[in-house]
């Protein structure tokens, strides 16, 4: 049996945990609790020599990364519909373009906002380096006007890589969700991408809001001290 293992606070992990969920992919969950400080063990290094989620194993083979999970996953298993990483090559390049363009474009000043906001201060203690996050959070805006302006400007598609979902939207969605925790809506004044971002819920559901109970309580929990 494959073996996923994943913390629903990273938000790779929450990506392919609704990838599996929604393609009924046979697998075994594992939860390593991040907070715990689970995947510092010398048990958790035997799975992945990397010490971080989301990993999978499947038989003797040992893999790390989402992006590589994902395309190995396609690969091996049968039964996942095509819109995920469509079989066509130029439309398979199109989603291979923003899961290679998302690591240092979305994924990097989002989660850097959210460290430097919100989980920084919580672990060290130390107050809020105010100009760090005036930085990312440029960074970040930067990001967000171009999923709006360029990747979803095309009226032809309702996603951001192909006409139907892919990984692509799904690993996203799940990116922009991270700042909210931090108190920094990604969605306020953007109206395109508050409808692709309703779309990908639609979509994915119920497994989308699974994935995003946590995520969802910390959001709750720290609206009133942001």
């Amino acid at each position: 049996m494959l073996k996923f293992y994943f913390d629903l606070m990273s938000q790779p992990s929450r990506a392919l945990y609704i990838f599996l969920k929604v393609t009924k992919i046979p697998v075994e969950f594992v939860k390593i609790d991040l907070k715990k400080a689970e995947h510092l063990t010398d048990e958790f290094k035997a799975v992945n020599r990397f010490q971080k989620v989301p990993c999978i194993v499947d038989g003797d083979f040992q893999l790390s990364e989402s992006v590589a999970i994902f395309r190995y996953l396609i690969e091996t298993r049968n039964g996942v519909a095509e819109n995920w990483y469509p079989k066509e090559l130029k439309t398979r390049a199109l989603v291979d373009e923003f899961l290679e363009y998302q690591h240092n474009a979305v994924r990097l000043p989002c989660a850097m906002y959210f460290q430097t906001k919100f989980l920084i201060p919580i672990f060290s203690g130390k107050p809020v380096n105010e100009e760090r996050v005036r930085s990312f959070k440029k960074q970040m805006e930067n990001s967000l006007d171009a999923l709006e302006n360029i990747w979803l400007q095309s009226t032809e598609k309702e996603f951001l890589a192909t006409k139907e979902i892919s990984f692509a939207d799904v690993l996203a969605a799940c990116e922009l969700e991270q700042p909210k925790m931090a108190g920094y809506n990604t969605f306020e004044g953007r109206p395109k991408l508050t409808k692709w971002y309703e779309r990908v819920k639609e979509v994915t559901n119920p497994y989308y809001d699974e994935a995003h109970v946590i995520v969802n309580k910390v959001i709750q929990k720290n609206k009133s001290k942001l």
